[in-house]
C-alpha cells in the first residue's frame, strides 16, 4: 500500500466556533481576509467549494438572518442545508448533547446550533466529530461579531486604532463577542450603559488578556462614552426570553438610546450599528438607524459573507484563497 502524505492545512479546518475568543487574532484577520476575497467573487466561482457537503442548523430560537445567511451561503457554495427547530430538537432535554451530537456527526459535516444556555453547547460541541458553529447562545454570538468586523473594515480599512461604543445592556451576547473581536484586532471598546447592565470585572479582565489594557472602558454617562467614538453600537434592550424585564429595562436604560442629539458627540465620521431586529423609538431613533449614517444593512448582508468564509474554512483547506 502506498503511503499517502496529508495536505498541509490550516489551523481552522475541523474547528468549532463557539466564542470569537476562541480564534487567535491571526485566525480572526484571515477569515475577514477570506470573506472579503468570497464576497468579491462571481457566484459561478463559488459553487464548486462546499459541493456534496451538508450543514445542519439546529435552532431552539427563531431567526431571521441567522437561518437565512446560513443557507443561502452553503447553496451558493454548491451545499446542502437541513433544519431542526425547537420542537424537534432541545439541547439537553429529549437526549443528552452527547447523544445528539455524536449522531448527528455521523450524518452531516457541519453543525449550527442556536440555543439558549452555553453549557449544553459546548457540551454538544465537544463531543461532536464535524464542526460546530454557535449561531447564539446565552453568552456569545460570534457569527454576528465576524459580519461586524467585515463591516467595519470595509468602512474604515483598518480596525486597529478604531473607538467604538456599545450602549444599553452591555451584559449580553452581541456586546460579549463584538468586545472580543473589536480588542482582539486592536480597537478600543466603551460600554455605556447603568451600573445594572454593565459588564462583570470578570469579562472585562477576560478582555484585557485578549489586548492591551484599557482597550475595554464601561461608563454610566452616555456621553463620555461615546464622545470621540467612530462606531456605535447597541441592540434590543430585553433579549428573547427574557421579556418579563422588558419594563425595567425600558425605564433603566431609555438614558441610552441612540438618538441624533446622542450620535452627535461622535466623530463626523461615526457609523451607527445595529444586529438587528430593532425598535425604533427604544434604542434608536428612527432617524438614526434610517440615516445616513446607518450601517446597518450592511451587517446585514454581511452575515452572508462571514459566514462562508468561516464555512469555507473549517470545512476545506482553502487552497488558493486568502487564508
Amino acid at each position: 500500500m502506498l503511503a499517502i502524505t496529508p495536505a498541509p492545512s490550516h489551523g481552522l479546518l475541523g474547528r468549532n466556533l463557539l466564542r470569537t475568543s476562541d480564534l487567535s487574532i491571526s485566525e480572526l484577520e484571515s477569515l475577514l481576509r477570506l470573506a472579503i476575497y468570497l464576497k468579491a467573487r462571481p457566484l459561478h466561482e463559488q459553487h464548486a467549494l462546499l459541493r456534496s457537503r451538508t450543514l445542519a442548523m439546529l435552532f431552539e430560537k427563531p431567526s431571521l438572518r441567522t437561518r437565512v445567511s446560513f443557507e443561502v451561503a452553503m447553496t451558493q457554495l454548491g451545499g446542502e442545508t437541513l433544519f431542526a427547530n425547537g420542537s424537534e430538537f432541545l439541547v439537553g432535554s429529549r437526549e443528552t448533547p452527547e447523544d445528539a451530537a455524536r449522531v448527528l456527526s455521523r450524518y452531516v459535516d457541519a453543525i449550527v446550533v442556536r440555543t439558549h444556555a452555553h453549557e449544553p453547547l459546548e457540551r454538544f460541541a465537544d463531543a461532536s466529530s464535524v464542526p460546530v458553529i454557535n449561531g447564539l447562545s446565552a453568552l456569545a454570538h460570534p457569527c454576528q461579531s465576524l459580519a461586524d468586523m467585515l463591516t467595519i473594515a470595509e468602512r474604515f480599512g483598518n480596525i486597529a486604532g478604531l473607538r467604538m461604543c456599545y450602549l444599553g445592556d452591555a451584559r449580553n451576547n452581541v456586546a460579549a463577542s463584538l468586545a472580543e473581536a473589536a480588542v482582539m484586532l486592536g480597537a478600543t471598546i466603551h460600554f455605556a450603559s447603568p451600573t445594572t447592565h454593565r459588564p462583570s470585572e470578570a469579562f472585562l479582565a477576560h478582555l484585557a488578556s485578549l489586548s492591551r489594557p484599557g482597550a475595554a472602558r464601561a461608563f454610566t454617562d452616555p456621553v463620555r462614552a461615546v464622545r470621540g467614538a467612530d462606531v456605535l453600537y447597541t441592540d434590543v434592550w430585553t433579549s428573547m426570553g427574557e421579556e418579563r424585564y422588558s419594563e425595567r429595562n425600558d425605564a433603566m436604560l431609555r438614558p441610552y438610546a441612540v438618538t441624533d442629539d446622542l450620535l452627535s458627540f461622535a466623530q463626523p465620521h461615526a457609523i451607527f450599528m445595529h444586529c438587528l431586529p430593532a425598535h425604533r423609538g427604544e434604542e434608536v431613533a428612527s432617524g438614526v438607524i434610517d440615516g445616513e449614517r446607518s450601517a446597518v444593512f450592511d451587517q446585514a448582508e454581511n452575515r452572508l459573507h462571514a459566514q462562508k468564509a468561516l464555512l469555507v474554512a473549517l470545512l476545506t483547506d482553502c487552497k488558493g484563497m486568502p487564508l
